[in-house]
């Protein structure tokens, strides 16, 4: 939805034809993903990961305050014809979709699609109380497994997830975790977003401004690569996030799509 987002997509893929970058890839809503599948293809991604909380097209617009489950499936389905990855992330919530899970987990194991489960986060300042709709993915966890074998593989994606196969239906399943059991020992991820601001944590409010640096020495990189070891340098230990703070205000103001999963 942004202009000029694809030759950004086709500036940074030349990297990963030169090798100096391994992968490149995109997380979506998968709204407009039919109408770019091709381009991001050329522009040499090769997995998407399309965020995606119910396959209930009502609960969908419900959730997403209007959103068309439509134009994501079709995109998807773009996607998928167009020979890129797909992966699932789908926040669990107690009220919205707690039942559907293993419905959704089936549907993309039939398709050759990988699904992650994330925990609900108290990110972004809203209506609702987020927390309200917390549900422990131990708890999910349990449930499944009595149903189906989960059994713990070694694969990774660059993220959090910690994934298991499902002897039932082959395929992989990941469980992203930040409240019940938190991985800020083994998180390496910092965030850039579109202003230039270097966050450390999505759950602290830690940035180092890389704008000015990049605007006033253009030709000279060693101002901005001071910037971003000064930024590291202040990565926290973890986040601030915490299950008993129903009520509360969230851990910081800024909501998800600001920074990125």
């Amino acid at each position: 939805m942004r202009r000029g987002f694809m030759d950004l997509v086709q500036g940074v893929g030349r990297h990963l034809r030169s090798g100096r970058l391994e992968e490149l890839t995109l997380t979506t809503n998968g709204t407009l993903l039919a109408d770019h599948a091709e381009g991001l293809f050329r522009a040499s991604v090769r997995r998407v990961n399309v965020s995606i909380d119910t396959l209930n097209p009502d609960a969908y617009r419900r959730i997403t305050r209007g959103g068309d489950l439509g134009k994501v499936l079709a995109g998807i389905e773009a996607a998928r014809a167009i020979g890129l990855r797909i992966k699932l992330n789908a926040v669990a919530l107690r009220d919205d979709n707690a039942d559907e899970l293993p419905d959704m987990i089936r549907w993309a194991h039939e398709r050759d699609i990988d699904i992650s489960l994330i925990e609900t986060m108290p990110l972004g300042e809203i209506e609702a109380d987020r927390m309200d709709q917390y549900l422990s993915l131990a708890e999910v966890r349990r449930g499944l497994e009595q149903t189906w074998t989960l059994t713990p593989v070694a694969h990774r994606t660059g993220g959090p997830s910690r994934y298991v196969r499902v002897a039932e239906t082959g395929g992989l399943l990941g469980f992203i975790t930040p409240l019940s059991h938190m991985f800020c020992e083994s998180c390496n991820r910092v965030r850039v977003t579109c202003t230039g601001r270097l966050y450390l944590c999505l759950g602290q409010d830690h940035a180092v401004d890389l704008r000015d640096a990049l605007r006033d020495h253009p030709d000279d990189d060693r101002p901005l690569r001071a910037a971003i070891r000064s930024g590291i340098g202040l990565k926290p230990e973890g986040h601030d996030f915490r299950i008993e703070r129903r009520g509360a205000a969230p851990a910081v103001a800024r909501p998800m799509s600001m920074t990125g999963g």
